[in-house]
């Protein structure tokens, strides 16, 4: 059954510009949002987290979860030999089997993106960067675009930009909308996907009026953690997102995805956030190019689920690469 309508926000396109006038209209924008139901949305996550695929759809799920992936590492001992293994992961997932799909995208900090470009070649594999200081987000604008710039010099396709949590969270939208507006100037032809790093912001309705705020301000795709903040990526907190790109949709008619990332390990939760997708957002969103998983280790999981499908049988310890 479809989520209600009573969480339809607005009715006509909104006036970007008179909305972000100033801090105070910004404020009364964001604040005129309709409130979360905490109870509710925590328990209609729950009760799609236990809706099951049919058996004859769950090897097109599989394949399509793995489509969704960006495979990621972004630690501080990465090396180019690191990152040049995972992108031979990303576009073969299982050596072994030609018709695994590849993953949507590989996913490394900003000095490593020549190094994922060349690797991935003409695979159609997008590279993504974490920019914008991540993870904290604290550097001056200056900073942060220049991250920004360089990374897409380097040849990123998609940039993951981390919103400054404590300018929102002290109310001070404005700065956070001219911060992600001017990321996305910066961005060229690249797409940009906006870090709310929702474990930080408290509550579900400034999960919401995040998500808000960064459609405002030109964001391609929301995305719900960094990975490095506990929580991260919750069913819950992906619903509003959802609800939130759904109804920016239906009020302006732009189209914004979004990334749920930290914490999906398995091929049953990520198979739990395709249901909910389908059910919050529609099918226009089960699509890589609107619905992407952060991951380091859910790929391994799908990949022996995939090969029980195939063979009968679960993979073995040596039979799944490492990432």
């Amino acid at each position: 059954m479809p989520t209600p309508r009573s969480d339809l926000v607005l009715t006509t396109t909104p006036d970007v510009a008179e909305a972000t006038a100033s801090d105070a209209s910004l404020r009364r924008f964001l604040h005129g949002l309709p409130g979360v139901d905490r109870v509710g949305a925590d328990a209609r996550a729950a009760a799609l987290g236990t809706r099951s695929i049919k058996a004859g759809a769950k090897a097109h799920a599989l394949d399509l979860a793995i489509r969704m992936v960006d495979l990621t590492t972004l630690e501080g001992q990465d090396t180019p030999g690191k990152v040049r293994a995972l992108a031979a992961k990303a576009q073969r997932p299982d050596p072994l089997d030609p018709t695994c799909p590849a993953v949507a995208a590989v996913c490394v900090y900003p000095d490593l993106v020549a190094t994922a470009k060349q690797a991935l070649g003409s695979s159609g594999v997008k590279v993504a960067s974490v920019a914008t200081a991540f993870p904290s987000g604290r550097a001056s604008r200056e900073v942060r675009l220049l991250d920004t710039r360089d990374a897409v010099a380097a040849g990123a396709d998609e940039i993951d930009m981390v919103i400054d949590r404590g300018a929102f969270l002290a109310g001070r939208y404005l700065q956070v909308f001219d911060d992600v507006v001017a990321t996305k100037q910066a961005c060229g032809a690249a797409h940009l996907k906006v870090i709310l790093e929702t474990g930080e912001l408290q509550t579900y309705d400034n999960v919401r009026r995040a998500s808000w705020l960064a459609m405002l301000a030109g964001a391609d795709v929301i995305k719900t953690s960094t990975g490095k903040v506990q929580p991260a990526a919750t069913l819950p907190v992906t619903l509003i997102m959802l609800e939130a790109v759904r109804d920016w949709r239906e009020a302006t008619g732009r189209t914004v995805g979004v990334k749920p990332a930290g914490g999906i390990r398995t091929a049953k939760d990520a198979l739990k956030y395709l249901v909910t997708v389908q059910e919050v957002a529609g099918p226009d969103w089960l699509d890589p190019d609107l619905f992407r998983f952060g991951a380091s280790t859910l790929l391994n999981d799908l990949l022996r689920q995939r090969q029980k499908l195939t063979t009968g049988r679960y993979a073995g310890a040596d039979d799944v690469t490492l990432d």
